[in-house]
């Protein structure tokens, strides 16, 4: 399975489109602190992730929380979560397609570093 399959395609589309604004801009004051585009989420675990952008290969930036109390901003490789299987191989990772970002992915990781998780 490929990410492809655990995302939706319009979802992807806004994920590629930030990541082509972004670019030209890292590493510079002009980066945008983009408003998370899409959540994952572990259906049997405690991981969740809120992503911003994403490259043509899946290579994806946002907030990771795995659970442990630590979430960070980072990069993430979209299919190797893809991969991920529980419950004998029948759930994955899934989009929560009822997701609304109400903050910037700052705004989301200032707050999930207080409570020690991801809000959302």
């Amino acid at each position: 399975m490929t990410f492809k399959n655990m995302i939706q395609d319009a979802t992807f589309q806004r994920l590629r489109a930030n990541w082509d604004q972004q670019q030209p801009l890292k590493g510079t004051p002009h980066e945008q602190d983009f408003v998370p585009v899409c959540k994952l989420f572990n259906p049997c675990g405690a991981a969740t992730w809120l992503l911003t952008e994403c490259d043509e290969d899946g290579l994806a930036f946002g907030l990771a929380d795995l659970g442990f109390g630590t979430p960070e901003l980072g990069y993430v490789s979209l299919d190797e979560l893809a991969e991920i299987k529980m419950m004998g191989g029948a759930v994955g990772i899934e989009q929560d397609i009822t997701f609304v970002p109400t903050q910037s992915l700052s705004e989301y990781a200032a707050e999930a570093k207080r409570l020690g998780g991801i809000k959302a």
